[in-house]
C-alpha cells in the first residue's frame, strides 16, 4: 500500500469511528442514561471539593502537582484505550478524552489534595500514596468493572492500574519537587 493509500484508508476508518461513537453515545452514553449523570457528577464534586480544599497560599504548586498527574494519566489512559486494555464504555462526550472524568478530575484532585495533606502536615507521601492507589485500583476500578463502566481486557488487569497510579504520583511529586528547588534557587518568591 502506498503512503497515500494509507491516509486514505486512516482517514476512512477515522471518519467511520467518530460516527459510531457519537451513535454509541446518543443511544447509550447520553444525557438519558443514568452512566451520563454517575460521569458527570464525577468530574463536578471533585472539582467543587477542590475549590474549598485547596490551600491558597500553595495553589500554584497544588495545582502544578495535580496537573502533572492529569497530564500522565490521559496520555497513559489514551495508550491503554487504544490497545484496549483498560477502555471506558460510556463517557461525557465525544469530543472529551473518554477517561475525562477519572483523568481530569477524580484523580488529579484525590491526589493533589493527598500531596497536599502530606506536605502540610509532614507525612508520609510515599506510603499514603500506595493506600490512595490501592483504593483506586482495588476498589474503584472494580467497582467500575462490576457495573459495565469498564472493561479490563487483553491480559491487563487491576494491579498494573495500581503500578501506575502509584508511578504517576510519584514522578508528580518528584517533578513538583524539582520545580520547587529550581525556583528556590532562581530566586523566585512565593506570592
Amino acid at each position: 500500500m502506498s503512503y497515500n493509500e494509507y491516509w486514505q484508508k486512516i482517514y476512512r476508518v477515522m471518519e467511520e469511528w467518530n460516527k459510531l461513537s457519537e451513535s454509541y453515545w446518543r443511544d447509550y452514553s447520553g444525557f438519558s442514561s443514568w452512566q451520563f449523570w454517575v460521569i458527570l457528577a464525577m468530574v463536578v464534586i471533585p472539582l467543587i471539593v477542590l475549590i474549598f480544599a485547596v490551600d491558597r497560599r500553595r495553589i500554584f504548586e497544588v495545582l502544578f502537582f495535580g496537573y502533572t498527574v492529569h497530564i500522565l494519566w490521559d496520555y497513559i489512559n489514551d495508550f491503554l484505550e487504544i490497545h484496549l486494555f483498560f477502555v471506558h464504555n460510556y463517557f461525557l462526550t465525544t469530543m472529551l478524552p473518554s477517561a475525562f472524568n477519572m483523568t481530569a478530575s477524580v484523580l488529579p484532585v484525590a491526589f493533589l489534595l493527598l500531596y497536599q495533606y502530606c506536605t502540610n502536615h509532614n507525612k508520609n507521601f510515599y506510603l499514603l500514596t500506595l493506600v490512595l492507589s490501592g483504593i483506586f485500583a482495588f476498589g474503584a476500578a472494580s467497582l467500575e468493572e462490576m457495573i459495565g463502566m469498564v472493561d479490563i481486557k487483553n491480559g491487563f488487569n487491576k494491579f498494573y492500574i495500581f503500578l501506575i497510579d502509584v508511578g504517576i504520583a510519584y514522578i508528580a511529586y518528584w517533578f513538583t519537587r524539582f520545580i520547587l528547588k529550581v525556583r528556590k534557587r532562581a530566586g523566585v518568591q512565593s506570592e
